[in-house]
């Protein structure tokens, strides 16, 4: 029903004056005028000023609509801010006949001033007898409707859908680049600390003969270690604990600076108080400080490069599995190996994987089919992010790739609380979904099935408490596949 701000103007405008109105109405355009008098006279007019709330989502729908003047919005309430529809100067709207709607999807308000004229749905069989052409033009108005209404919640599906990739492709992101920022800061500062050691190295004065000891006793830590720069593994933490104690005792005794740095560089390099030993062989106390402090530092600055080098290839990989599944520069239609773009998109969820357990099961030298890549790519992000929400992104998420006859079998299994008999054959149904209100718009199955259907495959699903799996068959022939 519509709200108590929807009130008949002041002074009723004359029937002829709204009848010349309604030619102005889109669907209506071209009706006779005495079927449109017909309308003035049976209709109610109404108007509304800006703001004012002309019905509530969930209310009763028992008019339509036929707008003359002003603008009116319709916005779901439970569900974002997402505009459902906009109806304008010359629209017709609201419940018609043949409509099965029964109440207002949205609240619907006034934008501009809003001056319409209101038929009542008991009206409805006595306006189709006395007019038979409505008929037609209801069910067009009807049509252009549903495939609108439609059109903008696929937009919104698809929007959320690039909202969350974005999320965690931007979480993935983070890690490296804060990484390989952490390791530029680092080598900068032990760069300008070794410049000052670098002075005092040559202020010592040392021979040949002790500096060429000195790289060869670098050398051998290098060696004996394998030249790894990581550090030591958990179960040599307690080692390590000692070792670095008992180098910073060494260090202290020895008088030389920064050795709570120096000590844990040469801990993690995995030298001991027995090396150190070596190196004051052949180099006097005061000699021993500055060559450790510099070898130090380079440590440390070597490890940096080494994290910068790791996560910027971590970065390059990221980069490369969007484009993977995205499939920028590239034509529709590929020789797509599936597994890998299953992998792509697996890669996008990993932010979200940190507590699922992933089984690959892909039957070695699987052929190429040909596809539209990145089609197919929506159609593993749909079934995998099912299965990641039915799991509470917690679980076990099993991905199989197989042959089966002259089709190519891809199954995606979750250890979910599973569906229900009687849902399992509505959830590919546009606009059904299981999941809360706001949580999503029930679009994604049915957008995946439309993909495969139109690859002249099959999807279907099988699901009992703890398990539910998804199957997409997709044929291996060419010709067949368009």
């Amino acid at each position: 029903m519509l709200s108590s701000a929807v009130v008949p103007p002041v002074t009723a405008t004359p029937v002829e004056e709204i009848a010349e109105a309604l030619d102005r109405i889109g669907p209506l355009h071209g009706l006779p005028l005495e079927d449109r008098l017909w309308l003035a006279r049976h209709g109610q007019e109404m108007t509304a000023n800006p703001g004012d709330v002309l019905y509530e989502e969930g209310a009763a729908a028992e008019h339509m609509v036929l707008i003359l003047k002003g603008e009116i919005h319709v916005r779901r309430q439970h569900g974002g801010p997402m505009a459902l529809f906009i109806g304008r100067t010359g629209q017709m709207t609201g419940v018609m006949p043949f409509s099965r709607m029964k109440t207002y999807g949205g609240q619907g308000f006034a934008i501009s001033p809003v001056w319409a004229l209101i038929i009542h749905r008991s009206v409805f069989p006595e306006m189709l007898a006395a007019i038979p052409s409505m008929a037609q033009r209801v069910v067009t108005t009807l049509l252009d409707r549903v495939r609108e209404v439609t059109r903008i919640e696929q937009q919104a599906e698809k929007l959320a859908a690039l909202g969350q990739l974005a999320g965690n492709l931007a979480h993935e992101l983070n890690n490296p680049a804060s990484a390989a920022q952490r390791a530029a800061a680092t080598l900068l500062a032990a760069f300008r600390a070794n410049r000052s050691a670098r002075i005092k190295l040559i202020s010592l004065g040392l021979t040949e003969e002790k500096m060429g000891k000195i790289e060869a006793w670098e050398e051998n830590i290098f060696c004996r270690s394998g030249e790894t720069l990581d550090p030591p593994s958990e179960t040599d933490a307690l080692g390590f604990i000692r070792r670095e104690e008992s180098l910073r005792a060494w260090l202290t005794d020895a008088e030389c600076g920064d050795v709570w740095e120096v000590a844990a560089q040469l801990a993690e390099q995995r030298v001991t108080t027995a090396d150190l030993d070596e190196l004051r062989g052949f180099l006097s106390p005061s000699e021993c400080c500055v060559p450790l402090q510099y070898f130090a530092r380079y440590l440390r600055s070597a490890r940096a490069a080494e994290t910068i080098v790791n996560s910027t290839a971590r970065i390059f990989d990221l980069i490369g599995a969007v484009k993977d599944y995205s499939n920028m520069d590239r034509s529709p239609i590929l020789e797509v190996d599936v597994p890998a773009g299953i992998d792509a998109t697996l890669q996008m969820f990993r932010s979200r994987m940190t507590n699922v357990e992933v089984e690959r099961e892909y039957q070695p030298d699987l052929p190429r089919i040909s596809a539209y890549s990145g089609e197919l790519n929506q159609v593993w992000t749909a079934l995998i992010e099912n299965a990641l929400d039915a799991m509470g992104d917690k679980g076990r998420l099993r991905v199989v790739c197989r042959l089966e006859a002259d089709m190519l079998l891809v199954e995606i299994w979750d250890n979910g609380p599973g569906i229900l008999p009687e849902l399992q054959e509505r959830i590919f149904e546009p606009f059904f979904t299981t999941k809360a209100p706001g949580k999503g718009l029930g679009l994604g199955l049915d957008n995946a099935m439309r993909i495969v259907r139109k690859h002249r495959g099959h999807l279907s699903v099988k699901s009992e408490p703890g398990s539910t799996c998804f199957r997409v068959r997709l044929p291996l022939d060419q010709l067949q596949a368009y």
